[in-house]
């Protein structure tokens, strides 16, 4: 079942111009690719940046790579609220893991955040630049992948 996001604040683009876009969600200017937070950021242009993202925010979904597995961790979004400078996404509860034990949290299902799995708090450091404060699985900066 795909979910939309619930726009739980008042809408506001900090994207490009700086003004809100009329039937954006709140969230558009994080849209893309983003490189390091596990890691400094070095590469942020090219195939090298857009091929292996860290993390990658859509409309309904963000995505995270992780350190032990090829695939993404994929987590639905269920509200966003805005700030002047910063984003709290509340995410759908993942699913557990069935394992011959029983079911298990997921493994890499959150961000490392304080606030639990089903939390993130993004702050806009600069057009090109954002930050998971306090999220020990990303203790870096994360850089805007641009095309080249």
């Amino acid at each position: 079942m795909r979910r939309w996001v619930l726009v739980t604040a008042m809408v506001l683009a900090l994207g490009g111009s700086g003004t809100a876009q009329q039937g954006e969600p709140p969230h558009a200017w994080v849209f893309g690719s983003w490189t390091g937070g596990m890691f400094p950021a070095t590469e942020t242009s090219g195939p090298r940046c857009t091929g292996q993202p860290t993390v990658v925010f859509t409309r309904d979904v963000v995505l995270r790579a992780s350190p032990f597995d090829v695939t993404y961790r994929q987590r639905l979004i269920e509200t966003v609220a805005a700030e002047p400078t910063a984003l709290e996404f509340r995410l759908v509860p993942a699913p557990p893991q069935q394992t011959p034990f029983g079911p298990r949290p997921a493994q890499d299902a959150g961000f490392g955040c304080p606030a639990g799995p089903n939390s993130l708090r993004v702050e806009r450091r600069g057009p090109n630049e954002i930050v998971f404060p306090d999220c020990a699985e990303f203790p870096f900066p994360l850089q805007r992948c641009v095309g080249n």
